[in-house]
């Protein structure tokens, strides 16, 4: 392979990665949200407890996409148009599940952003390389058609989160404490 074919494939297989967490998420992200992170494990697991007591049938939902193995986000490309739903755990209810809402995924040449498109609870934001089977998700909070403020913007509208991929079509972010009702958000993704 000549250095310049190699150098084109390189670049091609850049583009189908998020951003690298490089030090680049650590100055952007913000100590209210790194705190989130760092209590990720505890937060979910007081979480899932309490979804316990939901609807058999939800609880049964939430248990098939957790027990769903990871693979690596690294060999493909989440671009593209998706529809999304909302799990919440614990917190006001014990679990709610949504109905299916349109995202949309896209590349700005810097990684992979994430906009939910439908639906009254929207999200934005970036995702950034956390290793070969999780991302860091950093986003804004919007309601209806409000124009998402920019990440950083407070606790009321900024979001954190994991994402994690279960296949080529299903993958899911989980927010830890986020600001409004639950413990933990899971966005789940299928195409």
């Amino acid at each position: 392979m000549t250095p310049r074919l190699l150098l084109a494939a390189l670049c091609l297989i850049g583009f189908a990665l998020p951003a690298h967490a490089d030090g680049e998420v650590q100055k952007l992200i913000t100590a209210a949200d790194k705190a989130r992170l760092d209590k990720y494990g505890e937060t979910r697991k007081a979480a899932l407890e309490e979804a316990k007591a939901g609807d058999p049938a939800e609880v049964k939902q939430l248990d098939a996409l957790l027990a769903k193995p990871l693979v690596a986000f690294s060999d493909k490309d989440l671009t593209g148009n998706w529809k999304c739903r909302t799990i919440k755990a614990g917190g006001l209810s014990p679990l709610v599940i949504y109905g299916w809402f349109k995202c949309k995924v896209t590349d700005d040449g810097s990684g992979w952003r994430l906009a939910k498109i439908s639906g009254s609870q929207r999200t934005a934001g970036r995702f950034f390389d956390d290793g070969d089977k999780r991302a860091i998700y950093l986003g804004s909070f919007s309601v209806n058609d409000d124009k998402a403020r920019p990440y950083g913007s407070g606790p009321e509208t900024d979001q954190v989160g994991y994402a994690f991929r279960n296949s080529a079509s299903e993958w899911r972010i989980e927010f830890p404490a986020p600001y409004y009702e639950s413990k933990l958000d899971i966005m789940e993704f299928k195409r």
